[in-house]
């Protein structure tokens, strides 16, 4: 029960601190803060990185973490070019394609960690690098334009633009999968087998609970939405680049650790991640609209990482007392 109170505290410390970040760079600079037309740019750039952080959530939760996912998104977003633009496969399919070969870099991963025994952190360093360069290779370095997806159907289901105010469909599948991965992290036996996991294996073992098979699932859904974060990405622009992805290991990491996550795995909260990737989404348009060079995002992405997890380091080591 006080573990519980102590969680909802937090979920209200994080939307306190959305709503004064906010408050902030709107007094800042209310020409920008003040229109629509940023917002809606919101809801086109936080979608993608709120994916990723919804899917290393759970990999963090575990006790885990995956640093492969950039390159995941650039591989399984260059099967979906290379099938509908060099091989005349529907958008569909060559989407469902993309979606499994995401998957199955998850399950490789999750293979290497659990079956070979290697750390997840080196296991996913190296095929980072493996499966980046494998792109790269592929493509000979080259971008693929797909001005051809703005007259396909599914290019208006996952980037197109919604109503009267034009909401960008991809802000409604991250809504969506966000409602669905707090149902399944909070309300499903997996969602328990996770937290169990990640707060004491050996305790999860002897419960009877599937340790290995768990922590593959977890790393195969981390390559999943992976996968559909990197077509998202290509549906919105209508073109597949070498260096996708690559912008967003550090955006990913401070979400989910600005919205509380335990970076020693068993806590994680998929509301704190999705209030995390809009203050990070936040930050960055204010620095930008403050006048400052976008170098300074990567610092203040680094100290917001290093502030949110000795803070709730502390936090935790206080409850435990």
């Amino acid at each position: 029960m006080k573990r519980l109170a102590a969680h909802y505290r937090l979920q209200m410390l994080i939307t306190f601190a959305l709503l004064l970040l906010w408050g902030v760079f709107a007094a800042a600079s209310p020409t920008t803060f003040a229109g629509a037309r940023i917002y809606r740019s919101f809801l086109s750039t936080i979608p993608v990185t709120l994916i990723l952080a919804l899917g290393m959530t759970m990999v963090v939760t575990l006790g885990e973490m995956d640093l492969c996912f950039p390159s995941v998104t650039a591989a399984a977003a260059y099967v979906f070019a290379s099938l509908y633009s060099g091989f005349g496969v529907s958008a569909p399919v060559a989407a469902l394609v993309a979606l499994c070969a995401g998957a199955l870099i998850g399950w490789i991963n999750g293979m290497l960690v659990v079956v070979v025994g290697i750390p997840s952190i080196i296991a996913t360093i190296g095929t980072q690098f493996f499966w980046r360069g494998l792109v790269l290779l592929a493509a000979d370095g080259l971008a693929i334009a797909l001005p051809e997806l703005r007259g396909e159907t599914l290019h208006f289901l996952l980037a197109g633009r919604i109503g009267e105010w034009g909401v960008p469909a991809q802000a409604l599948w991250a809504v969506a999968l966000a409602l669905l991965l707090a149902f399944l992290l909070n309300r499903r036996p997996f969602g328990d087998a996770i937290l169990f996991i990640g707060d004491n294996r050996n305790t999860a073992e002897m419960m009877g609970i599937p340790v290995g098979r768990v922590r593959i699932a977890v790393f195969a859904l981390m390559g999943l939405l992976a996968a559909f974060a990197g077509i998202l990405a290509t549906f919105e622009l209508n073109n597949w680049w070498p260096t996708q992805g690559e912008g967003y290991m550090l955006m990913v990491f401070a979400s989910v650790f600005v919205g509380g996550t335990s970076a020693y795995g068993g806590e994680g909260t998929i509301y704190g991640s999705f209030i995390g990737a809009i203050i990070i989404g936040i930050i960055e348009a204010g620095i930008v609209s403050a006048g400052l060079v976008g170098f300074w995002t990567r610092l203040v992405h680094g100290l917001v990482i290093l502030l949110s997890v000795s803070i709730y380091a502390l936090l935790a080591r206080r409850r435990a007392r």
